[in-house]
């Protein structure tokens, strides 16, 4: 983790912003301790000091408030169950370069923000799990409904279905419509992409944290067993539509685990991630806690 220590407020920021980009390209993350920042407006200034276009979020698996262009809330997620490493917004096809969470609240305990290296997770990769991959990319299967997952007006910001059709066809994802109004979508993705700036190859996907297999056991059975195993609200496969087993995605989370990194928050600590770079994760947490994230940078990602 690349830490520079701060003095003064978001103007310090814009000062050293060319110096934080230049170690985002290599390091792949930035953690910025001692700013003046004490709420929301404050944040907001962060995110707009760093000099990136902001990005409004489409597609999300949970709900967030919006706090300004480009800042959110960080995902309604329960505090007693962790979020695994992903990257953000990454079955899209256009992606936030980059994210600045910024913390206002740390927790009593745990509420680490962690992340991991996508170069270093993909050479370590079992070969068999990387070629897969490689080969096929992976493929997001979600439904959209009222009583399950995230609601579809929520995650397209429009209760138009036409404008959603529309949507979908733009970015490459297929889309129907049950009769009771719950939609169901699916898209495929590189699971390996390379980074815009220097080339990079990386693992860039969310096929471990969106799978049902990382769900609770008893969470994933309840929702079986309510809607069957084409209503759950999100599960990923491999390119070709193949199934995961738990194996494969423990796989792939245990070489997560290997370079996870984790720095416990401070107050006005703000980490800025190369999203392609850089993997992130939630974990469980006790307290009070709110980290805003600033989508930046969105950039249209390349497989390899």
């Amino acid at each position: 983790m690349s830490l520079m220590r701060a003095d003064g407020g978001p103007h310090w920021l814009a000062e050293h912003r060319a110096e934080i980009h230049h170690r985002l390209v290599t390091d792949g993350r930035v953690l910025i301790r001692g700013l003046d920042v004490d709420d929301r407006d404050d944040a907001a200034a962060v995110v707009r000091a760093l000099g990136d276009e902001p990005m409004v979020e489409r597609e999300g698996f949970a709900p967030r408030a919006e706090h300004g262009a480009g800042l959110y809330s960080s995902s309604e997620w329960p505090p007693d169950e962790p979020m695994c490493m992903h990257n953000e917004l990454s079955y899209r096809d256009v992606v936030p370069g980059r994210l600045a969470f910024v913390c206002l609240t740390p927790p009593a305990s745990g509420g680490v923000t962690a992340v991991a290296d996508t170069r270093a997770v993909l050479a370590d990769l079992p070969a068999e799990v990387r070629r897969r991959f490689e080969r096929s990319g992976w493929r997001l299967r979600r439904t959209y409904g009222a009583l399950v997952g995230v609601r579809w007006q929520d995650a397209f910001g429009t209760d138009d279905r036409a404008a959603v059709d529309d949507y979908c066809r733009a970015h490459g994802i297929a889309a129907r419509w049950d009769a009771d109004g719950t939609l169901r979508t699916e898209q495929r993705r590189p699971s390996v992409v390379r980074h815009p700036v220097t080339g990079e190859r990386c693992w860039f996907n969310q096929i471990a944290f969106l799978s049902e297999w990382t769900m609770a056991p008893e969470v994933r059975e309840f929702l079986i067993g309510q809607f069957g195993p084409d209503g759950l609200p999100f599960t990923t496969t491999d390119g070709d539509g193949a199934p995961l087993d738990r194996a494969t995605v423990d796989q792939i989370n245990d070489v997560y685990e290997k370079h996870t990194v984790r720095e416990p928050w401070q107050r006005g600590d703000v980490l800025v991630l190369d999203n392609i770079l850089t993997a992130h994760s939630r974990e469980t947490y006790r307290g009070a806690r709110e980290v805003v994230v600033g989508l930046l940078a969105p950039v249209r990602v390349v497989g390899t």
